[in-house]
């Protein structure tokens, strides 16, 4: 039987999860998965993304899901860049990653990135139920066989600093990586060029870096650090 893992959750949990937003980009897992939902895990409306582009307009357009469960693995991000950019869009939504990679340095990261809990996708339907039920109550869901780190990697700390991002640091951070300077990310956010800087100085703050170049790197390893081989 799959069980909970009794820790306290990053943000206020729904006291009762209503309405659920499945992000993934396979149609038939979708219908799956909603069909799950709603018949053992008392979701009343189950909506659907298969991009994070998509998933992120449907947040910002009344009313919003109490839950999104997330597969990390879709068309338009890599790595933990969907999980990092739906948690600076609503900070206060939980996220359940949903995936087919279940390598523990992947969980791990998944969780330093704000992760409300991870369900593999080969689950089996208890799981799912096991996991909005520990949601609802507050607490984070973790497979049964999830055993975690000793230690913190690197790569995991970079990810929890990138997560204290808000949302226009995140996208400014993200034209950064496009190579945008100053003037061009001011005028493609419709904001001043003194405002740009400001976020940028907070960026490297936060990151603990001390050049854009270095911050740029360090999204760079985050998109990709999670990716690893099972062995």
């Amino acid at each position: 039987m799959t069980a909970t893992r009794p820790e306290t959750h990053l943000t206020a949990p729904p006291s009762y999860i209503a309405r659920a937003l499945i992000v993934d980009d396979h149609p038939l897992f979708c219908d799956a998965l909603a069909l799950t939902l709603r018949a053992l895990a008392g979701v009343g409306e189950v909506e659907t993304a298969h991009t994070l582009s998509a998933a992120l307009m449907r947040i910002e357009a009344p009313p919003s899901p109490d839950l999104v469960l997330l597969d990390l693995d879709l068309p338009d991000v890599e790595g933990l860049e969907g999980l990092l950019r739906l948690r600076s869009a609503a900070p206060g939504l939980p996220v359940l990653v949903v995936s087919s990679m279940t390598d523990t340095r992947l969980i791990e990261a998944a969780l330093a990135a704000g992760a409300s809990g991870f369900v593999p996708k080969h689950s089996g339907r208890d799981a799912f139920r096991a996991a909005i039920d520990a949601l609802a109550a507050g607490q984070r869901y973790l497979p049964d066989d999830f055993v975690p780190g000793i230690e913190t990697s690197e790569a995991q700390e970079t990810i929890a600093r990138l997560s204290q991002l808000t949302r226009q640091q995140a996208r400014i951070l993200e034209l950064l990586c496009q190579g945008k300077l100053n003037k061009q990310i001011a005028w493609e956010l419709s904001i001043a060029e003194t405002t740009v800087k400001a976020h940028v100085t907070a960026i490297m703050r936060k990151l603990g870096v001390q050049s854009r170049t270095q911050a740029v790197l360090i999204a760079q390893q985050a998109r990709f650090a999670a990716f690893v081989p099972e062995g």
